[in-house]
């Protein structure tokens, strides 16, 4: 894959300059467009930028929001009181000389003027192009891709994945990093907001929040992510690629899920309302309410399959940090049945080599203290549903899937771990592995390392880091490789002063069990 022009997708191209009405020369005649009747002019509504996701063999999502004062606490960034016509198009050369579908969608106000398009009859695994224009400006391009056809045979996957951004504790350079890497893909497994205020001290936090009161409104989540939008990396890594997303707990409020009362109904609709107004997701996810039906599954080819999963919304009771009884009781979930069963199911079939499962909270056991039997486990991880994580580790190797890998954000820390199915028995077989990315830019600091005993305890753990970053994998038909990337300093704002390279690398051969160091 060609580069992507780095001055039509970061720098905004053939957007219009900021506050001009009229049209740069060679602008082709869709974008001479009206808004709709009687809206107020608007300076430039692009300052979200633009995103991708979903990625199907003959569609693809295209997102933007219009927003010309992005960090208003309304949450309506600037907007009037009315809808807009929002034209589209995508094409499949930079410079939209071939533009192979057009169309125009109304933003209105009560979706946060928020877009969401799914051109359908794509080619598949085809690069695309894709930009809009409204009141008279042009957004930034994005450069987007959909899917191999289902059983089409496809020799390499390149996809970056990261988590946990918190805006106040560092730079987004880990977006950076996974922009200049050109993937096919990237995902997001959580944490993409922080419903409140850093608790760090003054030197570790780099900027400021423009809303600094936690959210807990439909006005404050917007606000919140609009002002993560703002950001010039995190806007280079969404034009770059498709992204998958999921959601983990801070875009609603730290550790809610389906037991604790933590997060009012009220609560999470305008949240989860936020979330699908500012994600690359499909209008199938369009929350009801309390509810969004987040978890999905995407095929890459013969190549690759992703099973995005959501871990919150469904739990029943977790087990207590020190409490054996009923850990492995069938009836404890951290998916819920129902999602359960899904991915079960979807185990039975085997259309691609790799099966990926993304998720939020860590998979792998952890044992602190060397005693296993106490069940001393973290009831937010699978180490506190032994039940829910044993019955889809052996779903798993019941249906004779290939290879399973998981990936996992929430921790703030790069791990590798291999997987067993009983977590008690380190002389179980390896049956699969975990991948699991730190942080993009939230802080872990005054997080002991793991000692040597640790890893006596924990024979599987391969791998930890604690710095800021992201993984990048390659996947082929013969073995997948996963690169942990690491960003020097994510609290320098120069990037002339920051580094980004990989500090470790592994790699699975398909059809083989255990992560080998490279």
């Amino acid at each position: 894959m060609n580069a992507v022009n780095r001055r039509l997708v970061l720098l905004g191209g053939l957007a219009s300059a900021a506050g001009a009405i009229a049209l740069p020369s060679g602008v082709p005649s869709w974008a001479g467009g009206r808004t709709t009747a009687a809206a107020p002019p608007i300076r430039d509504p692009f300052q979200l930028g633009v995103a991708s996701g979903d990625p199907l063999p003959d569609s693809v999502v295209l997102w933007t929001r219009l927003a010309q004062a992005p960090l208003n606490p309304d949450g309506f960034g600037g907007m009037p009181d009315a809808s807009y016509d929002v034209d589209w198009e995508i094409a499949t050369d930079e410079n939209f000389g071939s533009v192979v579908q057009r169309g125009t969608v109304a933003a209105a106000r009560a979706q946060g003027h928020s877009v969401h398009v799914e051109p359908r009859g794509l080619d598949a695994g085809r690069e695309y192009f894709y930009r809009f224009r409204a009141g008279g400006h042009i957004s930034p391009a994005g450069r987007t891709r959909t899917a191999p056809a289902a059983g089409a045979t496809v020799n390499q996957l390149k996809y970056c994945f990261t988590s946990c951004q918190h805006w106040e504790e560092g730079w987004y350079h880990a977006h950076r990093g996974i922009a200049e890497d050109n993937p096919d893909l990237v995902l997001f497994l959580g944490d993409y907001i922080y419903e409140k205020p850093s608790g760090r001290g003054p030197e570790l936090k780099v900027r400021g929040l423009a809303v600094p009161e936690e959210t807990t409104t439909l006005a404050l989540y917007r606000a919140r992510h609009a002002q993560h939008k703002t950001d010039y990396d995190l806007q280079a890594a969404h034009a770059a690629a498709p992204w998958l997303v999921v959601f983990d707990d801070h875009e609603v409020v730290n550790n809610w899920n389906a037991t604790t009362d933590r997060a009012s109904n009220a609560r999470k609709a305008a949240a989860f309302q936020a979330f699908y107004e500012n994600t690359p997701i499909r209008s199938s996810a369009k929350p009801n309410g309390a509810s969004i039906q987040l978890y999905r599954q995407f095929l890459w080819g013969n190549l690759a399959r992703f099973h995005m999963l959501d871990t919150r919304q469904y739990r029943s009771k977790q087990a207590g940090r020190h409490d054996c009884s009923d850990m492995r009781d069938r009836s404890r979930t951290l998916t819920g049945s129902a999602q359960e069963q899904w991915l079960l199911n979807a185990f039975e079939s085997h259309p691609a080599t790799w099966d990926f499962l993304g998720q939020q909270v860590f998979f792998a056991q952890r044992d602190t203290d060397g005693r296993s039997a106490t069940c001393d486990r973290s009831s937010d991880a699978w180490d506190g549903y032994l039940g829910s994580r044993e019955r889809i580790t052996q779903g798993w190797i019941d249906r004779s899937v290939p290879n399973p890998i998981v990936l996992t954000g929430d921790v703030h820390r790069h791990w590798a771990a291999d997987l067993r199915l009983d977590y008690f028995d380190h002389s179980d077989p390896i049956v699969g592995s975990e991948l699991v990315s730190t942080s993009a830019s939230t802080s872990s600091a005054g997080v002991t390392p793991p000692s040597d005993t640790w890893y006596s305890n924990n024979p599987h753990i391969r791998y930890y880091k604690g710095e800021r970053g992201y993984v990048r994998v390659t996947a082929t038909p013969e073995q997948m490789r996963a690169d942990f990337r690491v960003v020097s300093n994510a609290l320098e704002r120069d990037p002339a002063k920051v580094t980004i390279g990989t500090d470790a690398s592994f790699e699975v051969g398909a059809g083989e069990r255990g992560l080998r160091k490279v």
